[in-house]
């Protein structure tokens, strides 16, 4: 029977989200709420239940999974479909039958556009379907005469707020409320409130796109009071809110943008509403759906930077994601291991001084310096003083070697071979989809071929001074062919150190001297959690003990491992040598003190060894101040972060100390890692969490 209700409650919220899915929010109690606010008009309430549960129950029908229609996401347009349908007619039996097959027929073709759009075009569908559904009912309906017509007649208002509001206020309203079939005072009022508590960088965007857009509008046609009572000014509501805060990261560069695609679409809207009057169809959403597809698909096709590669519940919650996610992974996708063991120095970086400009730019060159930072002992005259000459070079990556040139002569110092620039050199592709070459390597020393397939830190060749080069050194650089000096794109290194501190993947400044750290085996093992597994903790406040939990390792559909408790789920994985707690979605206290004792750390040990990290804003502060300090990081995002700085006390301990300066945070956490499996102990200023019991899968 628990069973049964637990399944129930799942499908529920599933429903209901297709409610806030509508106003770009992911939030049963949201859509419960805007589930009643919809029976002002019972016959349009109904007709919305109608179609979302047949659309959800078919999808069911076809055993699409609870994960699958859980959002929302594929349910929406038919919500709509049916909202627009009870708006038009009067729910009786028949009309019934009509809802069922256009709620089903939507659900077809959401499922079809977002398959087509989503891997041909890396676009959302929005409510495009909702559009193209309810196009088709308004012409069929000249041909089914048996369906009542309601639309002809006023609608009940359940509350009169018309006369409270001026216009210009009242009609910014009546725009938020036609967005359900709506357009009343009261219903938009409500709406408002939502947005404002849910996200007030939604709020801000829906007040700004419609009075820029209304504004702008009435200036054109000369009649203010006449585009203020203009419901169909929603779309301007809509298309801020997409562009600004949902599918962009919330910015001064994404405002700005959202400006431009609410003017862009007044002629859009003008002349849909002009074209279609002639068949009797309303706007709908049609200037919404194509300028926000439009905007966000050029955007996509330049690869702006500001656009939004992973949504969250909330612009708020996207914003926090991109703003972690920079700071915690400053390098890039392209990255490479340190091609050498032992400690180098940066000799010339990105854009450097020397050789490294234009399509050239983005290249590294290290050598090797004593304690006085020269390169070489004795005058440095002969090749062999220079500390880097016939030094191991070792793979940086793990692919197949593409090209080898390995029989030009080293310069005597004072030379240089300006014909053969790159000198001896080894290109390595790959599999992620780019080409490394390492040049200058001595005369016959490299020890690959054409074909070889080569793993990290395989060993290649001796360095040398061949090629363009004033003394011994390692060029590396990252190209996207496998031609000799082609043009280069950014990279970045994984997993070294620098003074003492360790960088999982970075880019090291210009005479800094790094040194690669290789994965702990004992590390990696203790990191290395099952499916699942299950780990039962016993929590003391002080000396008493206060609860118990329990952690389960689960898998979500993108392959992520996770911590379940029940309350929350907690994010891990490992990637080049780092152990990461990625994020935590849900409420759980105990999993947040998890997140906040080790949000990273390197599977090497070394005594004192120290990192730091950045923690999301959702983890340390609470809703109002997270609200805050989010809309001000929207137009500034250098406004915040609060720092982790973790360090290896011995083997088994890790010190841990959160910082956020603003509101005078400065906790402090101690990790002990257990000796075969997984965290062992965390203390906290408030709690401590003992390691009871690991039940294998």
């Amino acid at each position: 029977m628990k069973d049964l209700k637990e399944k129930i409650l799942v499908h529920l919220k599933g429903i209901l989200n297709s409610y806030s899915e509508i106003i770009f929010l992911e939030n049963y109690k949201i859509g419960l709420i805007l589930l009643i606010i919809t029976f002002i008009n019972p016959s349009l309430a109904f007709s919305g239940i109608v179609s979302v549960i047949s659309a959800y129950l078919f999808a069911k029908f076809l055993n699409l999974g609870d994960e699958f229609l859980n959002s929302g996401f594929y349910t929406y347009n038919s919500l709509l479909v049916g909202l627009s349908i009870g708006y038009l007619f009067k729910v009786d039996l028949l009309t019934s039958l009509f809802l069922i097959i256009a709620g089903v027929f939507t659900f077809i073709v959401s499922f079809a556009l977002y398959s087509i759009f989503s891997y041909y075009l890396k676009l959302p569908i929005l409510s495009l379907p909702f559009v193209i559904i309810s196009s088709l009912v308004y012409l069929s309906v000249y041909n089914f005469s048996n369906l009542f017509v309601i639309s002809l007649y006023p609608h009940n208002q359940i509350v009169k707020l018309d006369s409270i509001f001026p216009n210009w206020i009242g009609g910014y309203f009546k725009s938020l409320g036609a967005i359900f079939f709506l357009p009343d005072v009261f219903v938009g009022l409500v709406m408002a409130i939502i947005l404002f508590l849910s996200s007030r960088i939604l709020f801000l965007l829906s007040i700004t796109g419609y009075y820029i857009g209304t504004v702008a509008v009435a200036i054109l046609s000369g009649s203010f009071n006449l585009e203020f009572s203009d419901p169909s000014h929603f779309n301007f509501i809509l298309i801020a809110m997409a562009i600004g805060g949902v599918f962009l990261i919330p910015s001064i560069k994404s405002y700005l943008l959202s400006i431009f695609a609410v003017l862009t679409s007044i002629i859009l809207l003008s002349a849909t509403k002009t074209f279609w009057a002639l068949y009797g169809i309303p706007a709908f959403t049609l200037p919404f759906n194509l300028i926000s597809l439009l905007f966000i698909y050029v955007l996509g096709v330049i690869s702006f930077p500001l656009v939004a590669k992973t949504i969250r519940r909330t612009p708020e919650e996207t914003l926090d994601f991109y703003l972690t996610n920079i700071n915690r992974f400053k390098g890039y996708e392209r990255t490479l291991f340190l091609p050498f063991s032992g400690k180098w120095s940066v000799w010339q970086g990105f854009n450097g001084k020397w050789t490294h400009k234009g399509a050239w730019k983005y290249a590294y060159d290290f050598v090797i310096v004593d304690e006085n930072g020269k390169t070489y002992r004795n005058e440095g005259l002969y090749l062999e003083d220079y500390y880097a000459y016939r030094k191991p070079v070792l793979s940086p990556v793990r692919g197949r070697v593409v090209k080898v040139v390995n029989d030009l002569p080293d310069n005597q110092i004072g030379e240089i071979d300006k014909e053969n620039n790159w000198g001896n050199l080894v290109i390595i592709y790959d599999e992620r989809g780019f080409y490394v070459e390492i040049s200058h390597f001595a005369q016959n020393s490299i020890r690959v071929k054409e074909g070889d397939w080569v793993e990290v830190g395989t060993f290649l060749g001796l360095c040398g001074n061949s090629g363009y080069s004033p003394q011994p050194h390692i060029h590396i650089q990252v190209q996207l062919s496998d031609q000799i000096g082609a043009y280069t794109v950014p990279f970045s290194f994984v997993s070294y150190i620098s003074n003492g501190t360790f960088f999982s993947n970075d880019l090291p400044k210009e005479n800094e001297i790094v040194e690669p750290i290789f994965v702990d085996k004992s590390l990696d093992l203790k990191t290395s959690f099952a499916l699942d597994n299950r780990f039962i903790y016993e929590v003391y406040e002080g000396n008493k003990k206060v609860d118990e939990f329990e952690i389960k390792v689960e898998m979500a559909l993108d392959g992520t491992f996770y911590f379940n408790s029940g309350k929350g789920k907690l994010y891990f994985g490992k990637i080049n040598g780092t152990f990461y707690f990625y994020r935590l979605d849900g409420d759980d206290e105990y999993l947040k003190d998890f997140f906040l004792s080790l949000p990273k750390m390197p599977l090497a040990y070394r005594k004192s060894l120290k990192w730091d990290d950045y923690i999301p804003l959702k983890i340390v502060l609470n809703s109002f101040h997270k609200s805050i300090i989010l809309l001000i990081s929207s137009f500034y995002h250098n406004f915040a972060k609060v720092s982790y700085y973790g360090e290896f006390i011995d083997e088994y301990v890790i010190r841990g100390e959160v910082k956020f300066p603003m509101l005078n945070i400065n906790n402090r956490y101690k990790t002990k890692l257990d000796e075969i499996l997984g965290i062992k102990e965390i203390e906290t200023e408030k709690r401590k969490y003992v390691l009871k019991e690991v039940i294998y899968s």
